[in-house]
């Protein structure tokens, strides 16, 4: 288990417990079971204490645990027939962006999602989950399939944001988002987006104007990292606890502006703790968002999901 700055104490306690039972492991004389329990009950609470409550800036810790699961687990848990697409047939395949044909509660459907990769080697391939333009465009090849063969899309959200490199402004970055998000208000498919991670700026946009949004519990959401906002207005990136805090990054905070649509609860101690369960709650929030959505006419589901973005902000959503 990998431990967060603010779950240090914990990590001391479950380590001390472990320690014990290693212990016994080694020596089948010694009984240090109920030491261990207390320990394990402890920590509980502890764990509880921690996570009832959580800033901003913690959620935005939590969202970004190397150890919670990515659209790689998801789609591997919950899709089955996955067939991946790749490239733009332009530039090159962008692996920060995966997606294809798949079947969903044996329907097919056309997933697609951020990937940040699970270790260092992976992390790298998936350039940490920062797409380039030519995965923007791969997004769009995909929604362009899924319009044509009248195929509902689901998207996964995971980055911290659009890759902000040279070569990704040379070959169009600001026209491949604006494009992508263009094709995700025309599309006459249902579109349902579920924030897994981290929700950042233009590059979560892209891949999340849908008809139906959810966070997970622990998950942010925003214009702006915390880090790059404190860099902007206070020129100090060490400020980020106050911009987390001024940034409504939340999803309880989203979900009373009426930004998202639902926010699925987390295992106790995130998503890492529970990754099984969490894959499974996200399974059952497309389910029950799918819904509602398929079977409705194109025309309908446009002027959905463009009334249910040009009335953010407003006391009343479109219906």
């Amino acid at each position: 288990m990998n431990y967060l700055e603010f779950e240090k104490p914990l990590s001391e306690i479950e380590g001390k417990a472990e320690e014990l039972r290693a212990l016994a492991r080694g020596n089948k004389e010694m009984d240090v079971e109920k030491e261990a329990a207390a320990l394990d009950r402890k920590a509980e609470a502890l764990l509880k204490d921690l996570y009832k409550d959580l800033t901003p800036w913690r959620k935005c810790q939590v969202a970004r645990h190397p150890d919670r699961p990515h659209c790689k687990d998801y789609i591997e848990g919950l899709f089955t027939e996955y067939m991946p697409l790749a490239g733009d047939r332009n530039f090159a395949d962008d692996h920060a962006i995966m997606g294809g044909l798949a079947r969903f509660n044996d329907n097919p459907v056309v997933v697609i999602g951020q990937e940040k990769g699970h270790d260092t080697k992976t992390r790298i391939e998936r350039n940490f989950g920062m797409a380039r333009p030519e995965g923007y465009r791969k997004a769009i090849r995909l929604m362009d399939l899924a319009h044509r063969f009248r195929l509902p899309v689901v998207t996964l959200v995971d980055t911290p944001g659009a890759y902000p490199g040279k070569g990704a402004e040379e070959r169009g970055q600001a026209e491949a988002i604006a494009r992508a998000t263009q094709k995700c208000l025309e599309l006459g498919v249902p579109l349902v987006t579920v924030v897994i991670g981290e929700g950042g700026s233009g590059g979560a946009v892209a891949l999340a104007t849908a008809n139906r949004i959810a966070m997970l519990e622990h998950s942010v959401y925003s214009v702006i990292s915390p880090e790059g906002c404190a860099s902007i207005l206070w020129k100090d990136a060490e400020k980020m606890r106050e911009a987390a805090e001024a940034l409504r990054l939340t999803a309880q905070d989203l979900h009373k502006l009426g930004v998202i649509d639902r926010i699925i609860k987390e295992p106790l101690g995130g998503a890492q703790r529970g990754r099984r369960e969490t894959v499974e709650a996200v399974g059952k929030a497309i389910e029950m968002m799918l819904k509602e959505l398929v079977g409705r006419k194109p025309d309908w589901l446009i002027k959905d999901r463009r009334n249910k973005f040009l009335d953010m902000g407003s006391k009343g959503l479109a219906a």
